[in-house]
């Protein structure tokens, strides 16, 4: 009998992706409210993530892990797209004052440890991260083009996914995949619970750069406040 771990998975990890969209800064970043460089922090944190995601599944597919090798789908891969997006804000030297942020570490440090003492719960972060970003990436691409003021071909590569043509035919065939793989029940239950954990990291991510939005805010506030027109100014109010 099938395991549908495609579904066991969207809704297992239904309460995680409510929480994760309340955090503080994909609140505000829904609203509109985007900071460049808390932005471009997260596209950095993004690039760890997924260069070492897509190293460990290149790793594990070489070496004929079949459960890993179903669900590497080169149309996925976002390390390119994200080094053209880090050009973009960094300059073509970028890779010299790039680091991650401490919680992008952990997230790394957690992905390379999985490669090695249980892979298959890499699917729980593959089909936390991909898939979130394939559903949700034109809405938040839009929002980040509108509120940092982007063009079409600058620091909006992480969100195009070239080389898939129709984004819901490929969400059907990434179930399938999902729900084809050999592994059982207790497998699919680990795997649920791993998801669930990289919504805890991402989560970390966002809260870990509130608080350079938070910053940008404040200091968008001052300004606004000491604007205003003092004695003997001929600036006009705010």
């Amino acid at each position: 009998m099938p395991l549908d771990l495609a579904r066991q998975l969207r809704e297992g990890t239904r309460k995680a992706h409510t929480m994760a969209e309340n955090t503080g800064f994909v609140s505000c970043f829904l609203k509109g409210v985007v900071d460049k460089t808390s932005y471009r922090l997260l596209i950095a944190d993004l690039y760890f993530v997924y260069s070492a995601m897509e190293e460990e599944i290149r790793r594990l597919s070489d070496l004929g892990n079949t459960i890993i090798s179903s669900i590497d789908f080169p149309e996925l891969s976002r390390t390119k797209a994200l080094e053209q997006d880090l050009i973009f804000f960094f300059g073509s030297q970028w890779s010299e004052v790039v680091k991650p942020t401490i919680s992008a570490q952990e997230y790394v440090e957690r992905i390379h440890y999985l490669a090695k003492e249980s892979p298959e719960l890499l699917i729980g972060h593959h089909y936390t991260r991909y898939i979130g970003d394939l559903s949700g990436g034109q809405i938040l691409k839009t929002i980040a083009k509108k509120a940092l003021n982007l063009s079409e071909n600058g620091g909006l590569s992480f969100y195009n996914f070239d080389l898939i043509n129709d984004e819901k035919e490929f969400k059907q065939q990434y179930s399938q995949t999902l729900n084809s793989l050999k592994i059982d029940q207790p497998m699919v239950e680990s795997i649920v619970e791993e998801a669930n954990n990289a919504f805890k990291y991402n989560m970390n991510i966002f809260q870990e750069l509130e608080g350079n939005l938070i910053a940008a805010i404040g200091k968008v506030v001052f300004r606004l406040l000491t604007n205003r027109k003092r004695p003997g100014s001929t600036e006009d109010k705010t």
